[in-house]
């Protein structure tokens, strides 16, 4: 008899994914990969509390492993009167839910299924059609179903004011529609999961969405060191097309060039692996490139971070704040200075940085960022906000060029960026054997996801455990500008500057 065919909400929606998820979990759950975010579950908590407080009075079902005392105390709460019951627990034929909200609504119910995102997906539909068809086989009338996620033009201003915070999306119709093949749903998934012997399944689109897959590796491992897979800025749908019709290596990427269409930058991407080619220079695009930069070069780097509920005024849901930057301004003779920022923990740094900003580089300078439609986005939001430093920052703003650019347009190209140009590839591909540079040797920080959760999550630890982390902070913005230094100088090299 197999481990699994007892299904929750969240094991359903695994299985509307790709039933050999469940399977995975309870037969070989070691050759998968850890890919759930502390940030993600730190604001799903966060945001399902504040939507029982939404409803201000209701009972709450306490979480128990014994799901039959969860059932019990649901039931107690709904023959005493309750109005709202947070986590009403429901078991029918081998099936569990726990509503996040059950609101009463005249002579039945209204199943309230709270997300942290910022609109309605189909997986999320999937999510409700279960629980309206648990909840009516357990003899309950439903009156109405809502998906409650947050407003993402809601701008908090002074106390957090819940009725704008969340919108209450009326799914009823949606739901109703989808309940319909959820009983052969669950036929199917039991199906496919009843077996002890590993089932045979295919990789395909459902490796990546509605969610990452944790055992997309394990799923994959027949896969060539070079794929279809590899091949940079292609749709995931296309790729799994192509793989499905046994385009799969490079070598029958090129056989097929002319059926798949082929574009030359992923030609030059397969051929530069295949064929062990050189790195590619285009010495006139480089220096007209290099013609538009002005000394000093201001090198800038912000780090940003989100909250799901603002907990600043003048932020909405999910606004990327800058909290740090980095900056190296290099002088014609090659000298450097470095100056830097990064705010107090537990504050909101905007204000802060976008005065020292102001200090840091002067009007009619030339900046220069990595990708600077994020930089530029920063500082526009900045502006905004603060209008007595608008015309200073704007200034930053409209005087900044893009690194990125040539390597973008691959006018300069080795086979190692693997068809990327993420300063994250093309760093390693232009100085390959350089300690200096490698963010695998910085400690506690080595990438911007990591840098927002630290910052976000630095109010939670001793004031030693703080200094450290933010020093590694600051080791790794620096190193981001650091390295646009070591770009902008090889690319000189390059055009035998």
């Amino acid at each position: 008899m197999s481990k699994i065919t007892d299904l929750s909400k969240s094991k359903y929606c695994k299985g509307i994914q790709c039933p050999k998820i469940l399977w995975l979990d309870a037969y070989k759950p070691e050759v998968g990969e850890n890919i759930l975010s502390e940030n993600v579950i730190a604001n799903g908590n966060l945001v399902g509390d504040l939507a029982r407080s939404y409803f201000r009075d209701y009972y709450l079902v306490d979480f128990s492993y014994i799901k039959t005392e969860m059932t019990k105390k649901t039931q107690e709460f709904i023959n005493a009167g309750a109005e709202n019951i947070a986590e009403a627990a429901f078991l029918y034929d081998g099936l569990y839910c726990a509503v996040d909200i059950l609101h009463k609504n005249g002579d039945g119910w209204d199943i309230v299924e709270v997300k942290s995102s910022t609109h309605l997906t189909e997986i999320y539909v999937e999510d409700m059609a279960f629980q309206y068809y648990l909840l009516t086989k357990c003899g309950l009338n439903i009156k109405r179903v809502f998906n409650m996620h947050l407003n993402g033009a809601y701008v908090r201003h002074g106390e957090l004011d819940l009725s704008k915070l969340f919108v209450m999306e009326d799914c009823t119709d949606v739901v109703i529609a989808k309940c319909d093949s959820v009983d052969h749903n669950i036929a199917d998934i039991r199906s496919y999961v009843s077996v002890t012997e590993e089932p045979e399944r295919d990789i395909d689109l459902y490796c990546e969405k509605p969610y990452e897959c944790a055992y997309r590796k394990y799923c994959g491992k027949h896969l060539p060191e070079n794929s279809i897979f590899d091949l940079a800025g292609m749709f995931a749908k296309t790729k799994y097309k192509h793989y499905h019709n046994g385009i799969i290596t490079y070598e029958d990427i090129l056989d097929n060039a002319k059926a798949i269409k082929l574009n030359s930058k992923h030609r030059r991407q397969v051929e530069s692996i295949l064929y062990d080619r050189p790195d590619e220079i285009n010495t006139d695009n480089i220096q007209a490139f290099l013609n538009t930069i002005r000394y000093p070069v201001y090198h800038l780097d912000f780090e940003t971070f989100q909250h799901a509920v603002p907990e600043f005024d003048e932020e909405r849901p999910y606004q990327q704040i800058p909290f740090q930057y980095s900056l190296h301004i290099e002088q014609v003779d090659g000298s450097l200075e470095h100056r830097e920022f990064l705010g107090k923990e537990g504050t909101d740094p905007r204000r802060a940085l976008a005065e020292q900003l102001v200090s840091d580089i002067p009007m009619g300078v030339c900046s220069l960022a990595y990708n600077m439609s994020f930089e530029k986005g920063v500082i526009e939001r900045l502006a905004k906000q603060f209008p007595d430093l608008s015309e200073h920052l704007m200034d930053i703003h409209d005087n900044m060029h893009d690194l990125m650019i040539p390597f973008k347009d691959q006018d300069y190209y080795s086979s190692a960026m693997n068809g990327s140009y993420s300063i994250k590839y093309v760093l390693p591909a232009l100085y390959p054997y350089d300690p200096e540079l490698d963010y695998h040797n910085l400690d506690g920080v080595h990438n911007g996801s990591e840098a927002s959760y630290a910052f976000a999550d630095m109010p939670n630890h001793t004031p030693e455990e703080i200094e450290e982390i933010r020093q590694n902070l600051l080791r790794y913005c620096g190193l981001d500008t650091y390295a646009m230094v070591k770009v902008l100088r090889k690319l000189r090299e390059a055009a035998n500057e």
